[in-house]
């Protein structure tokens, strides 16, 4: 039991953390194993300064606990300082995942399906197959002096096969990847249908895409490069921590502002099922769904409990940090644009000539944002047409936003298991994103 002084603010955050990475080259096993490690992360605040600690000597938290003190500056009236003022102080036990979890599946059961999933990619233009398998399972333990008491737990788990395509001159390289929160509901979501389709598509694009003619154009995103637009051209924009001691940007940024279209709104959410899921955040602070846009309006941001105080502002559950190697920082959880009015044929209906974004190899973004897209398509009439070849799309953020003119009445929220989100030197965090089809009246293709 730990013992907390009075004349400070402390929290410590425990994990204990499995995980498993099994990689196949050209169907040779080249990595496979499972690990768990517990660590802790221990913070201390006197009211001017933090002070950290992060240790795998779980027995001795109270050893590194009293050296913080040590450092620290005793300051009798720090119950009343606004920052320790605005910590909540929860007691949960949120575990989701103690019935299903990933570390009482056998390997070699883990190897077994990542083989059955690779050995759906071959054929003649298959030049490499890189498969891999990943899961992860976390126990939380979180406390602070103010009374915070919480257990909780997240997982996820996934298969990615990426592949190399050549023929000839041409090329291409992609990679189809599925994730969940369950081991079993994974196995099923994979299908040997599904692959060898999106292989096949794939092949049909390299064989058939022919390059864009640079220019303006209407733009249909699918869902994922929706959610990944979303993530990188305006989420990021939203980490409230970006705007501490920025003049220029917090006027930029006033709540209130019209940043979009009036049919467009863009919500951050720790409590959706998936890769993003966090029922709390590093500090203890309840996720919730917070709405950085409503009806084109910027409604929201994203905050810890320090940039909440800083900018007269309530918490909002995304103080988040990588490992308990790290202190926490604000970062996304699962962001998403709502859906709209539209079927999806109505919404490629309006488009004379335009393109579909179908998916993409990466995507980034502040001011100006660009995605690099893979499979991409022609739209002629309302409907799709050839295949072509784009190097990049790009925009002003603001401006983007404010020509999104169609959304689909469905939307699709997307977990992954490989990369994640970077911000400073934590990389990678686990988020999740998504959306509906999303119509833009005009982008730069190129």
């Amino acid at each position: 039991m730990l013992k907390f002084k009075q004349e400070y603010y402390a929290d410590v955050r425990i994990e204990d953390r499995f995980d498993t990475h099994i990689l196949l080259r050209n169907g040779n096993l080249e990595e496979c194993k499972s690990s768990r490690v517990k660590r802790a992360f221990l913070r201390v605040y006197d009211g001017k300064m933090w002070y950290y600690a992060s240790t795998s000597d779980i027995e001795n938290l109270q050893g590194e606990l009293d050296g913080l003190y040590a450092a620290a500056t005793s300051e009798a009236d720090v119950t009343g300082d606004p920052v320790v003022k605005a910590f909540e102080v929860n007691r949960d036990t949120c575990l989701r995942f103690a019935d299903c979890s990933v570390a009482e599946i056998p390997l070699e059961e883990k190897t077994a399906f990542l083989r059955a999933s690779a050995a759906c990619v071959q054929g003649e233009e298959v030049k490499m197959v890189m498969a891999r398998y990943i899961d992860r399972h976390s126990d939380y333990e979180f406390y602070s002096s103010k009374g915070a008491s919480l257990r909780y737990d997240f997982q996820n788990c996934g298969v990615s096969v990426s592949f190399a395509l050549a023929e000839g001159e041409n090329n291409l390289q992609n990679a189809y990847q599925c994730a969940d929160v369950r081991f079993d509901v994974l196995k099923n979501k994979v299908s040997a249908e599904e692959i060898t389709s999106f292989l096949a598509e794939n092949i049909y694009f390299m064989k058939h895409a022919k390059p864009v003619e640079a220019g303006e154009y209407p733009v249909i995103l699918s869902p994922m490069v929706a959610g990944v637009f979303a993530h990188e051209s305006f989420g990021h924009k939203s980490e409230a921590d970006f705007m501490i001691g920025d003049d220029t940007m917090k006027k930029e940024w006033a709540i209130g502002s019209k940043v979009g279209s009036a049919i467009l709104s863009i919500y951050d959410s720790g409590l959706d099922f998936g890769s993003g899921y966090v029922p709390y955040d590093d500090e203890g602070t309840k996720a919730g769904k917070t709405y950085l846009i409503r009806n084109g309006v910027l409604a929201g941001r994203l905050h810890s409990v320090e940039t909440a105080v800083e900018l007269g502002e309530a918490p909002t559950g995304n103080a988040r940090a990588v490992s308990c190697d790290f202190e926490p920082i604000v970062r996304m959880t699962t962001t998403v644009i709502d859906a709209g009015g539209l079927t999806k044929e109505e919404l490629f209906a309006g488009v004379k000539h335009g393109y579909f974004i179908k998916d993409l190899k990466h995507g980034s973004g502040m001011s100006t944002f660009t995605i690099a897209p893979t499979l991409c398509y022609e739209i002629r009439d309302g409907k799709l047409a050839d295949p072509v070849r784009i190097a990049v799309i790009t925009g002003n953020v603001f401006e983007t936003l404010s020509l999104v003119d169609g959304l689909s009445d469905e939307k699709e929220i997307f977990s992954f298991v490989t990369g994640g989100c970077g911000k400073m030197e934590q990389y990678p965090l686990n988020v999740g994103f998504g959306g509906p089809y999303v119509r833009i009246s005009r982008m730069r293709v190129q």
